[in-house]
């Protein structure tokens, strides 16, 4: 028996489940059609797509996306709920509209957080993963990402959270700076290194010989030496920009949660995986179906459960 329609609607992406009651997904759907990269027809077209059978099916069941979908360029805004704050919060604060074929659609608002020198933070579809996740317990999770967050849960609430530029960052270096000459044309696949990639966490934990400003340049030199072939540059880059998210953080979080916990992709949460590793940091790995757990949690906090029938 199906009891909630779920999306999870990123920038590059769009993944949908039909979702049973104890969490068990039942049928999945997944396209590249995320916000930026939407068909013609735009979001109503790529919802039918995505859940039109569904829908047609089991035309009772309450529907829920979270993630950019209601960022402000997305299909419609769902506003912030400022951390502190955990599931009951966000499911107080779901954004519900009707769709351009009569549907009601449910969209779960991110999250806001201003740190001890009061900069502001935003995180938009991390905190349904975490919350698929972390039940009423406690720990340290990492998403990594273009955008990579940092997220300490206390009590089954988000206590705080922080963000790391880290893959854009690379997408940049390796794309638009000097250091894309010591690495293999863009037309070609980055292969891996493993030794590269391990030299380059080394030397992000290294406390000596200055920040990663400096460090960054060390690829270019050590490039023109001889002593970083240009098949291993990616892999050293990658390194490097893991290794010095993982010493910030970890300075910044502590490691007194009894957990660190990767949620995502499996290629990327591998590196972080291999990473931690390297710098003596155990990690295990979340479900990769967070996101829908988390939907599942927030629609029965919501009471949309109740608006579901057999």
């Amino acid at each position: 028996m199906a009891a909630l329609i779920g999306l999870d609607w990123g920038t590059s992406s769009l993944r949908a489940a039909l979702i049973g009651p104890d969490g068990a997904i039942l049928d999945r759907h997944a396209s590249s059609h995320g916000i930026t990269s939407l068909p013609e027809g735009g979001f109503d077209t790529a919802f039918a797509a995505a859940t039109g059978r569904w829908r047609a099916a089991h035309p009772d069941l309450p529907v829920l996306a979270s993630g950019m979908v209601g960022a402000r360029t997305g299909w419609r805004e769902a506003a912030y709920v400022p951390c502190p704050g955990g599931a009951a919060e966000i499911a107080r604060s779901l954004l519900r509209f009707t769709t351009a074929d009569g549907s009601v659609l449910h969209i779960v608002p991110g999250m806001s957080y201003r740190n001890s020198v009061g900069i502001p933070d935003v995180m938009r579809g991390e905190e349904t993963q975490i919350l698929g996740c972390a039940g009423e317990g406690a720990g340290l999770f990492v998403l990594p990402g273009t955008h990579s967050k940092w997220v300490q849960v206390e009590g089954g609430r988000i206590a705080s959270f922080a963000s790391y530029l880290t893959g854009e960052l690379f997408a940049a270096l390796r794309r638009h700076t000097i250091l894309r000459h010591t690495m293999p044309s863009l037309d070609e696949p980055d292969p891996f290194d493993t030794a590269a990639f391990t030299q380059g966490v080394r030397r992000a934990a290294d406390r000596t010989g200055g920040g990663l400003l400096r460090r960054l340049f060390g690829a270019r030199a050590l490039a023109l030496f001889g002593e970083l072939g240009t098949e291993a540059g990616p892999a050293w880059l990658s390194g490097l920009v893991i290794g010095s998210e993982l010493v910030e953080a970890t300075d910044e979080f502590g490691m007194a949660a009894d957990r660190l916990v990767l949620v995502g992709g499996a290629t990327l949460a591998q590196r972080y995986a291999e990473a931690a590793t390297i710098l003596g940091i155990a990690t295990e790995t979340a479900h990769p179906d967070a996101a829908f757990l988390g939907q599942l949690r927030i629609a029965r906090l919501a009471g949309l459960m109740e608006e579901s029938r057999p």
